[in-house]
This record gives C-alpha cells, structure tokens and sequence, in this order.
C-alpha cells in the first residue's frame, strides 16, 4: 500500500492550484458546495478494487474493501497511513455502520451480511432467504428505525476473482432485515443486477443503482411505505446513458452523491444530482470510482474508493446519517 505522496495509477498528481479543475459545476445549484480552497487528495493506492467506504469518526478512520485482495483496508486522519485492518475479509463489499456505531459488512465469499461486534467478534445476520443462500451481498444502508436493507446481486459467483464461483440459488433482490428478530424480506425484485442503495435525507424514498440495466443503467427511486418497511412507486430517476453509476450517497439536502466511470475515461469520477434527477457537479478522477461515502469532523468529507485508490475531497455540505 503506497502512500498518498506517491503518483501511482496514471502518474496522478493534486491540483496545485485552487479551485481545483476536477471538481466541476454543470449546473449553478452546485456552486454553494464547491469549497474554492479544497482539492482531490489521494489518500492511498496500491488495492486491485476498492469498494465499501465507511467513516469511523469516533477513531479517525476510514475503512473500505479491496475485494480481490480478500482484505478491509484502514486508513488513519492523524498519521495519514494506510494498514490492513481486516485479512482475509471473506471478501468484503459494501459496508456500513448500525445507529450503535457497529460496522456492518457485506462478504462475497460467505454470501453473507455480519456485524462486527465491539470486542471484534463477529455476528453472521443473514446468509439465507427462504432456505436458500444469498447470491453475494454488494451494498448496505442503515434506516433509522435500525432496520438494514441491502442488495444481492450475482457478481460475487461469478468467478473466482471477488469471490467462489457458484450457481445462483435466489433472484437478484433488495431486501430489508430486521436484526432483532433475524427477519428478512424482499422489498424491491426485478431489478437488473442491483447495486447501489441509500435514503432521502427523510426516508420517505429509497434510490437503487440498476447496474445491469437495458439499454443503460439507470438509478431507480422507490417510495418507502408509511409502515417504512416497504416500497411502492417505482420509477427511473436517472437514465446513466454511457456511465456506470455504482454506490451512492445522499447529502442533507437530498442531492445524489454517485460513484461513475468505466469505459470513456473523461466519465470516471463522481457525478453529483439534485433531487430531481438533474445533473449539477462532477468530481474527475483518473479511475473509475466505485463507491462513496461522508465522513470528516463534520461528515462533510468525501471518501472516494476508486479503481485501485481512494481519494478524499472536503465539500460544503455534510452527508446523512445511515449510509
């Protein structure tokens, strides 16, 4: 693991000037969160895939996956190191944390969600539905009543590379788990590999990356039922056209915060929605960036796990809790 002084893939280099260049306005509702003296800083490089970025506030660290390298990578604010903090991770995809701080994973290699307890212990949540294995768990969020909802698409099985080659036993679901009672259900099916999840600042919609969507990729939106344990209402709120979005994040004013890229590289980066589905900021990095999160002192940092790095970039707007 090199560290964030070092050039690494494609011979990147900070800005050093401000604003920096890489971070981009298409729309003037993007403005207020541009902060004219921050820039894209590299904060590690050297994993295969990274994925799975999640904030730990209360130690100043970041934690994200490097699937193929079977490991959970940890990065320190106070040294600016990178170590492993978890090998093998049973390869590890998206995580997140539960309303007690606990982090909360989702492993390709055991098609499984855990927890990892306080002592470091860790607590299998669900492996199974309806008496047959998960397919590979890919992303997680958090609701605020406590309830976990996250997306099981294939791409784990499909090879050896992220995880062990093995047939698919259940369709490609979304779905919420109750962790008291272990309960499960599907709450969104017939979605083209999902992918990506998280919350409106109110909960009142779910988003959900369609990455094997036909002919594009697309972000879907669902209302969550007035129970809060269901969805209604699907539609396409963002057709991706070329991009790929991957894993997303809200802020607290209910823009979308998407990991883009894959193919053309002048698409590679983050790409920024307002609620309505308008495109309003770009984030360019050199490698695609496949998940996201908010972090910092005041959650208004955001950590950025691409291709074989993971970038950081202090915005003017923090992030909402749970994903």
């Amino acid at each position: 693991m090199t560290e964030e002084n070092d050039t690494g893939p494609g011979g990147w280099q900070p800005s050093v000037r401000y604003p920096d260049p890489a971070v981009i306005s298409l729309d003037p509702r993007f403005d207020k969160y541009r902060l004219p003296l921050a820039g894209v800083e590299r904060l590690a490089t050297g994993c295969r895939w990274c994925e799975g970025p999640v904030w730990f506030g209360d130690g100043r660290y970041l934690l994200w996956s490097d699937i193929p390298n079977n490991r959970i990578m940890r990065w320190e604010e106070e040294t600016g190191q990178a170590m492993t903090f978890r090998a093998p991770s049973n390869f590890a995809n998206g995580q997140t944390r539960d309303r007690q701080g606990r982090l909360i994973t989702c492993e390709h290699g055991g098609r499984r969600i855990t927890r990892t307890e306080y002592d470091g212990t860790i607590t299998v949540l669900i492996d199974s539905y309806d008496g047959k294995r998960l397919n590979s768990p890919n992303d997680v969020i958090v609701k605020s009543d406590g309830s976990i909802w996250f997306s099981d698409p294939v791409f784990g099985i499909l090879g050896n590379y992220e995880g062990y080659r093995a047939a698919p036993e259940l369709a490609q679901n979304v779905y919420r788990l109750d962790p008291e009672t272990g309960a499960a259900d599907v709450v969104a099916d017939g979605i083209l590999g999902p992918n990506g999840l998280a919350f409106s600042p109110d909960e009142k919609i779910l988003y959900i990356v369609e990455s094997r969507g036909e002919p594009n990729r697309k972000i879907l939106a669902y209302d969550v039922t007035p129970d809060g344990a269901g969805l209604s209402g699907k539609r396409v709120l963002i057709d991706a056209g070329p991009g790929t979005p991957d894993g997303l994040r809200i802020d607290v004013d209910g823009n979308l915060w998407c990991g883009w890229g894959m193919g053309d590289p002048e698409l590679d980066g983050v790409v920024i929605f307002a609620p309505d589905g308008t495109p309003i900021g770009r984030i360019a990095l050199p490698e695609r960036c496949a998940n996201l999160c908010f972090g910092g002192r005041a959650n208004s940092r955001l950590f950025m796990a691409a291709s074989h790095s993971v970038y950081a970039l202090y915005v003017n707007v923090a992030g909402v809790a749970g994903g």
